[in-house]
């Protein structure tokens, strides 16, 4: 399992809109991109910004290629999240996920 981790920023006003969208990339990525296994997003305000880091899950390194591209550290971003964002991290970076716990009630 691949986790490919990204960072962007809105503006205060348009942090609801970008977090609705995301809300929305999800599903539609799981149904047009073989390998792509859920993700997370988190969310902070930071001055007059909020901070967003999403984290994507992939089968495999060429799951994360059938999204991205060959070069595969160069973001994704739809033209309606662009839109929304005043900046983000100029690559994404990708770590093999070696460890899930997760403490159920």
């Amino acid at each position: 399992m691949i986790a490919r981790v990204w960072r962007g920023w809105t503006t205060r006003a348009n942090g609801d809109a970008y977090e609705a969208f995301l809300r929305t990339l999800f599903p539609a990525l799981a149904d047009r991109v073989p390998g792509f296994h859920g993700g997370y997003v988190l969310r902070r305000e930071r001055g007059t910004e909020d901070e967003f880091v999403v984290i994507t899950l992939f089968a495999s390194l060429e799951a994360v290629r059938a999204f991205a591209g060959e070069d595969y550290d160069v973001p994704v971003i739809e033209p309606d999240a662009a839109r929304l964002l005043t900046g983000g991290d100029e690559r994404a970076a990708h770590h093999e996920v070696v460890t899930r716990w997760e403490l159920r009630p």
